[in-house]
Formats: C-alpha cells, structure tokens, sequence
C-alpha cells in the first residue's frame, strides 16, 4: 500500500467519526473507527458480512431501507439515538465510473456536546418544564374559574329571561341573543383550556387527543393529513403523552418549515412495544446542520421528550424526499 493510502486509512480509523461502505448486495464492505455504539459489535465482526447475518434483527430492519435508498441514489441525514448516545448519520451513494455500486455512510456521537450546548439543553429543559407547569395553571384558571363564572352568568341570564318572559318580550328575546353569545364564548374557553392542559392525552386518551390537534390543524394547513393508530394499542400513561408531544412537535415542523401537501401520523404496536411514525413530503433539512449542531427548539424538544418516557428517537430527512420521525421503546 502506498503511503498515501496507509495515511488515509489511518484517518479513517483513528478520526473522532466512524465510516463505513455496503455493497449493492447488502455485505459490510468497509469499515473504519468505532462504530460499535451503533451497530452493537465492533467492526471487525461486521466486515464481509450482510446486513441481515452481522445485525440484530432490529438493528437490521432500521439499516436496510437507509442503504436501499443510498444505492437508488438518495442521501439519507438523520440524528439517531442508540441507548443514551446520539448519533449525527449521513448516509450517500457511492459511484464508480458514473454507476452506484456502493452505499457510504459517515457517523459521529453527538453526546459530548461543548458547554454552551448543554446549557442550552438545560435551559430548554427547564423552559419546557416551566411552560407544562404554567399551561396546567391556566387550564386550570379558565376551567375552574372562569368556566363556572360563565355558567353562573347563564343560569341568572335563563333566571332574568324567565322573569321578563311575560312583562317584557323584547328584553326576553335580547336576553336570548346574549345567551347565545355567551355559549360561544363558553366553547371557547373550554377548547382552549382542553389545548391547554398538557394532560389531554391523561384525560381523553390517545386517539382524542390527536382528533382533536389535526382538527386544529387542518384549519390553517390546506395539505392532506392522515392518522392511523392502532386501535388495540395500549400505552403506558407516561409513554402516552411523550408520543402526543413528539408527533405534535413533529407536525407543527412539517407545517412551518417543510413546505410539505401530505402528512402521515401512524402509532402502531410492536413486539417492542409503541412507535410513533410522522412522515411528510416536504423539504428536508440539511444534514449539515446536525453535524453542526444547529438544532431548534422543535427538536430539542422531541430529544427532551423521548428521554422522559425511555424513547428511542431517529429524523430521516433527504433534500427531495421530505422527512420522517419515528420514536419507540428502547430494548
């Protein structure tokens, strides 16, 4: 090997990134640094063999359709989680002589994040822990408070309309109009204190509570939105509303950002335990910035999230081929 080669393989393997190449047949080609917080094995188990034989079975469904969509010509960038690590993965065709033949990846942990990162992620964690507390509150206010003073208001209005029934008939019939309008205010305060509450999903239970986020976002997105949950799921209540909370995280990006017609929601039951799947065709995000570490609110918050309730978490997202969430129980 010349020495230019020898150097190069000594980056590759001693650089803070993993890499690694799979054949068009689906056999681990090539690889370089550690990459065992991934895959489960180091990498000199995993060199000439499939897919399929060197993973477990997990591992496998979740790393097939990435390399599948390399060699069709896509590149994949993604953020994955494995167990408390996160991992910034940009997987990418491989041409020789102008036909792919390989799929490449490049991998780096995103756990050892510099000081500002983690006082970011502090404040984040507790701003979001601040926000859940004062939305319950003013849920709380406008049920208990301002909900009952509205009812009361109408009660004494049916006691006024009663008494000017047979002396007044007009002030009756503006008592009516009044009533009436109150009754709108009434739903008014106990929808948004049902948005509120960041316990609907507690209270209501799963399907509900999304029933009644994709009707409010239907009223502002003009795309298709589709949802289907598995009918016979059944959650545990802290996983429950950490997968309301990533899917509505989800949503509102696919909404704001992606510049997307259609998105799927899907909440099915695995031998694992739940997933969550929110898929849209919108535009991707550039890998770069996860490599960078340029990562908004929405996606600190799904980290945030999923740590909370033991989820595991994986973005897909490729220029041209939208972006997907899912998030389900660890192993």
């Amino acid at each position: 090997m010349s020495e230019n080669g020898n150097l190069a393989d000594l980056l590759l393997d001693q650089s803070p990134s993993c890499s690694w190449v799979v054949r068009a047949d689906g056999v681990f080609h090539q690889l370089y640094g550690e990459c065992s917080g991934l895959f489960g094995k180091p990498g000199a188990e995993l060199v000439g063999r499939s897919v399929t034989e060197a993973l477990d079975p997990k591992r496998a469904r979740i790393w097939l359709p990435r390399f599948s969509r390399a060699l069709r010509g896509e590149t994949v960038s993604l953020r994955q989680q494995s167990g408390d690590s996160f991992w910034n993965v940009s997987v990418f065709p491989i041409r020789v002589d102008g036909e792919i033949r390989y799929a490449g990846a490049l991998a780096r942990e995103a756990s050892d994040w510099s000081k500002a990162e983690q006082d970011l992620r502090q404040t984040v964690l507790s701003a979001l822990k601040s926000q859940e507390f004062e939305r319950k509150m003013a849920s709380k206010f406008l049920h208990d408070t301002v909900g009952q003073n509205l009812t009361a208001l109408g009660l004494q209005l049916d006691l006024a309309r009663m008494d000017f029934e047979l002396a007044a008939p007009e002030a009756c019939r503006r008592i009516e109009e009044v009533q009436k309008v109150l009754e709108t205010i009434m739903e008014d305060v106990r929808a948004y204190s049902y948005q509120l509450n960041p316990s609907t999903v507690e209270r209501a239970g799963l399907r509900p509570a999304f029933d009644r986020l994709l009707g409010r976002v239907r009223e502002r997105f003009a795309g298709n939105v589709r949802l289907n949950v598995d009918p016979s799921l059944k959650l545990d209540p802290a996983v429950a509303p950490a997968i309301f909370q990533i899917a509505q995280e989800a949503i509102e990006n696919a909404v704001r950002h992606a510049g997307c017609s259609a998105i799927e929601i899907a909440v099915k039951s695995t031998r694992n335990g739940p997933s969550l799947e929110v898929r849209d065709n919108g535009r991707g995000f550039d890998a770069a910035d996860l490599l960078l570490g340029r990562r908004g609110l929405g996606m600190l918050s799904m980290e945030h999230y999923a740590a909370q309730a033991g989820l595991s978490l994986s973005i897909v997202s490729g220029r041209d081929t939208g972006t997907t969430v899912r998030a389900a129980q660890m192993e």
